[in-house]
């Protein structure tokens, strides 16, 4: 008696799953289960970097350190605003 082809291609696909290896299962690494020092430390550095810049605006021209750095200022004021954002990141 003939066989039909659904047949014949069902055996064929088992054959090659049975030859086939089989993948290795990959370990998954789990990240650390607490980082409690994230929030208060992004918030810390943000508002260090708020109060540097508002330090600036208001009376960088009498305090001598800020006088001699000048527009310098900005970028360690906005420094701190981007280190806290990528302290930020690091929160789960």
């Amino acid at each position: 008696m003939p066989e039909s082809k659904t047949r014949k291609s069902v055996e064929k696909k088992k054959s090659k799953k049975a030859t086939e290896p089989k993948p290795t299962p990959t370990r998954r690494v789990r990240p650390p289960s607490s980082r409690r020092w994230v929030p208060p430390t992004f918030i810390t550095v943000g508002l260090l970097g708020v109060a540097w810049l508002i330090v600036y605006y208001v009376a960088g021209q009498n305090i001598p350190v800020m006088s001699e750095l000048g527009n310098w200022n900005i970028l360690i004021g906005m420094g701190g605003l981007a280190a806290a954002f990528v302290i930020a990141t690091l929160w789960r």
